[in-house]
């Protein structure tokens, strides 16, 4: 079912100028697949899809040619196997415990991966916060924590 929702939403950006997650939503249910804003915000990252100006002046999806973009999960997996000790959600937020100064970097990574349910993220030593556009978003992440860790 994934990657064939997946391969959905490659089409769909590909066909149309998607400009929102909405609209992709839309996008997949015109061709019957039935999504929620979390699952498109997921195959949003992990297909490394980025918002670039189209040639009628709108911002749409369309997959990263970045090499950096492919390279921030992998980095991302690293440090938090290496140094993630504990996680857990308070609402929206999401506090992430790490090995004595691996906070930083943690939190670092996650901002550079521009992910549209992160508000923002505030670090000290050992503990991280990241403030999460909704509870669903930061539950979603927390399972996104465990997928690493695994």
């Amino acid at each position: 079912m994934k990657k064939e929702r997946q391969k959905a939403v490659l089409r769909a950006i590909a066909a149309t100028d998607v400009e929102t997650q909405n609209q992709l939503i839309v996008e997949l249910a015109k061709v019957g697949i039935e999504s929620t804003q979390a699952t498109v915000s997921r195959d949003i990252r992990e297909l490394h899809l980025v918002k670039e100006m189209s040639s009628r002046g709108v911002y749409r999806y369309t997959v990263s040619d970045r090499p950096e973009a492919h390279n921030h999960k992998i980095r991302l997996k690293s440090i938090f196997k290496e140094g993630v000790t504990s996680y857990a959600t308070a609402q929206n937020i999401v506090v992430i415990k790490t090995l004595p100064g691996l906070a930083p970097a943690a939190c670092g990574a996650i901002d550079s991966m521009k992910m549209d349910n992160i508000v923002g993220s505030i670090a000290g030593d050992d503990t991280g916060f990241l403030a999460m556009n909704s509870v669903a978003a930061a539950e979603e992440f927390c399972m996104a924590i465990e997928d690493m860790l695994q």
